[in-house]
Formats: structure tokens, C-alpha cells, sequence
């Protein structure tokens, strides 16, 4: 039988200048929502704060962000596998300093598929989620990207927002359930073409992709080191 899939997705709340180089560098960088989307659901879960008028808070309380734990470990408990693209290298990093919740963060990341990170693991460089996706005929919306998001929720486009994370989490699931039944990954180069990784025993959890063995990236300039989307966990 294969995994149960359910994804989850975070947008972050601070506005970045141009060329702002890498995200890290800006942190704390806050968490505007969130959404959770199991495969047997008609639609996402979305979660934000509400300032004391009843409005979307600017950014998501430490004590929302811990209860949005406990939803990712109660959906653990009900059978469900938590499935995310760059989970491990962003959203739970993010979100383990922003709920305080280090040590559930950290199993949670472990235990769970990031289809990057287990792409990574075997080819040594990565693919963005929409590559991916249109490769099996859909896409992200070509007028909103996470980097516009917070720009959008500080200008009170909520349900902007919240359709973006939602649509992200959709998409995650949709990769995660062909590329299983195919037995593979394909997604869409810069060049144009279509090319494929294979998945010989379909997705790997974060702890089992940490010991496929390390690919040949001598062919690469400044390649990356696990320990980009690691480290966070030592």
C-alpha cells in the first residue's frame, strides 16, 4: 500500500528589499499563514492569526504556530505521511523557530518526505515545485510567487494569500501521487525538455534519503552540501 499523503505549506510575513540574496540571511522572518491539505479532503485547512478587531493578523502568534504543530502531529497519528517540496530546507526550519517548538520540528522533519531533498539526496541539485508540476500538465498561478506573498498580506490581499498556500499544498500532493504511482519524478529543465529521476522504491522519508549514497557532482560549480537543508537540525 502506498503512503497516505497529506502537505503543508508556510508564507512568510517580512517584506524583503530586491536581490535580497539568500532568505536565511533575513531571519527572523515571521509566518503570515499556513495550510495543511490531506489527499482525502476536498480543501485545505488554512490557518493566521486574528489581531484583537478580528482581522488577519500581520503575523501568526508563537502559541498559533504551536498549535499548528500539533495538527502536523496529530495528522502523524492518524496515518497520514506529511509530504512537502523543500519542507526540510525551509518550511520546517521556519517554522520551528517561529512556534518554539524545536524538538517536534525536528522529528516531524525527519520523518517526513521532502520530494526535494530526496531528489536532491540522488541527483545533487535541486528542482523547483513547478517544474515538477507542469511536467504532468499543471502549474502555479503565472501572478503570484512566494516572494509577492507578503507584499500582499501587508496590503490586506488575505484571500490572495490563502488560495496561494492552499494551491501549493494541492500541488505538492498532486507531484507526490503521480511521481509514486510512475515510480518516478519528471519535470520540465531550462532547456524545454522533460527529464525524469527515478524512484525505485517510490518516496524516501528526510532520515532515509540522508543515507542514499552522495552523488557525483564534480561536474558542478560551488556545489551544495546536504548540510544547506541540514544543519538546522544538529
Amino acid at each position: 500500500m502506498r503512503n497516505k499523503y497529506c502537505s503543508f505549506d508556510i508564507e512568510t510575513a517580512k517584506i524583503l528589499p530586491e536581490n535580497f540574496g539568500d532568505l536565511h540571511d533575513h531571519r527572523p522572518l515571521g509566518i503570515s499563514c499556513v495550510a495543511v491539505w490531506c489527499e482525502d479532503m476536498d480543501q485545505a485547512e488554512v490557518f493566521y492569526t486574528k489581531d484583537l478587531n478580528g482581522n488577519a493578523a500581520a503575523k501568526m502568534s508563537v502559541d498559533d504556530l504551536s498549535d499548528f504543530v500539533d495538527v502536523l502531529l496529530e495528522k502523524t497519528k492518524q496515518g497520514y505521511t506529511i509530504v512537502t517540496h523543500n519542507g526540510l530546507g525551509f518550511d520546517f526550519d521556519i517554522l520551528a523557530e517561529e512556534s518554539e517548538r524545536d524538538y517536534d520540528c525536528r522529528e516531524l522533519a525527519l520523518n517526513h518526505i521532502d520530494m526535494m531533498f530526496h531528489f536532491f539526496c540522488g541527483k545533487g541539485f535541486g528542482i523547483g515545485l513547478n517544474a515538477a508540476a507542469k511536467s504532468i500538465g499543471i502549474s502555479k498561478p503565472a501572478n503570484i510567487d512566494g516572494s509577492v506573498a507578503p507584499q500582499l498580506w501587508k496590503a490586506g490581499n488575505y484571500q490572495q494569500v490563502l488560495d496561494y498556500v492552499a494551491q501549493d499544498c494541492r500541488l505538492t500532493l498532486d507531484v507526490a501521487i503521480t511521481s509514486e504511482k510512475n515510480k518516478k519524478i519528471t519535470w520540465i529543465t531550462k532547456k524545454g525538455t522533460t527529464a525524469y529521476f527515478i524512484l525505485p522504491s517510490g518516496w524516501l522519508s528526510v532520515k532515509e534519503a540522508m543515507n542514499l549514497p552522495l552523488p557525483d557532482t564534480s561536474w558542478m560549480d560551488n556545489a551544495w552540501e546536504r548540510s544547506k537543508f541540514t544543519g538546522w537540525l544538529d
